[in-house]
């Protein structure tokens, strides 16, 4: 089943017709929401996109895992840890972490940091 979930927000919101904004409070997470753009509500059998928002001073978790990543920067600038490596990325960079790579988003600067991120479904 095809889906379209239409853009609702403008520059200083991200927002999709339909889409659900989760603030995520798990450990090892801080000022991070998630919006599931394509998944299993939308029978995609082979990959998710979401979109992460991390507000200044936020960050994921330092972590690897499994699944692949592919992310595109949408608004602000950001930190990524790839490795022992740490990459400044900014709107339009695209960044690809490998499986079981030690990995980390995190935004030290005054404005939101915007991204979506693909990955495998069924992890």
């Amino acid at each position: 089943m095809s889906a379209i979930h239409k853009f609702t927000g403008n520059h200083h919101k991200y927002a999709w017709d339909g889409i659900e904004k989760k603030e995520l409070n798990q450990e090892g997470l801080k000022g991070i929401t998630k919006s599931v753009l394509i998944g299993t509500v939308d029978l995609a059998p082979n990959s998710i996109m979401r979109f992460f928002q991390i507000q200044s001073g936020g960050h994921s978790r330092l972590e690897r895992h499994p699944q692949e990543h592919e992310v595109i920067v949408l608004h602000g600038k950001g930190k990524v840890r790839i490795g022992e490596h740490i990459h400044e990325v900014t709107v339009h960079d695209v960044v690809f972490i490998s499986s079981n790579e030690l990995h980390q988003f995190s935004n030290p600067f005054d404005e939101p940091f915007g991204f979506i991120c693909v990955i495998p479904r069924g992890f």
